[in-house]
């Protein structure tokens, strides 16, 4: 009785990390365990950014739908972070033009990590 109430009370008390997975287009099911985020309510474009450092992926959340960039160096993101106007900079040096939005940081063009 004793062993099950120390058992009990090691459950309730350890901390609870649950395993956050997002659905990102053309990649399918990402677990964002690598990812740094950061939630952002200062875009109508975008609400979340999260940055995988060791990688150099990033994941935008835009019109909520995840996208991710491949090869993306972190003075890009910060200046992505701190710009006045996220969505202008996103749709000029991260995005890319076209019909396929294929942008510097396209990951069809770069090399995609084995992450999931």
């Amino acid at each position: 009785m004793i062993r099950l109430a120390f058992i009990l009370a090691l459950l309730f008390t350890a901390p609870w990390e649950e395993a956050e997975i997002v659905d990102v287009k053309d990649r399918g099911a990402v677990d964002l365990k690598p990812f740094n985020c950061l939630d952002t309510t200062r875009s109508s474009v975008i609400s979340r950014v999260c940055y995988d450092a060791d990688d150099r992926r990033m994941l935008v959340q835009r019109y909520a739908a995840y996208h991710q960039y491949c090869d993306v160096p972190k003075d890009t993101l910060d200046a992505f972070l701190n710009a006045p106007s996220m969505g202008q900079y996103f749709n000029a040096n991260i995005k890319g033009a076209g019909r396929n939005e294929s942008g510097p940081y396209d990951c069809r063009t770069h090399k995609v990590s084995s992450y999931q």
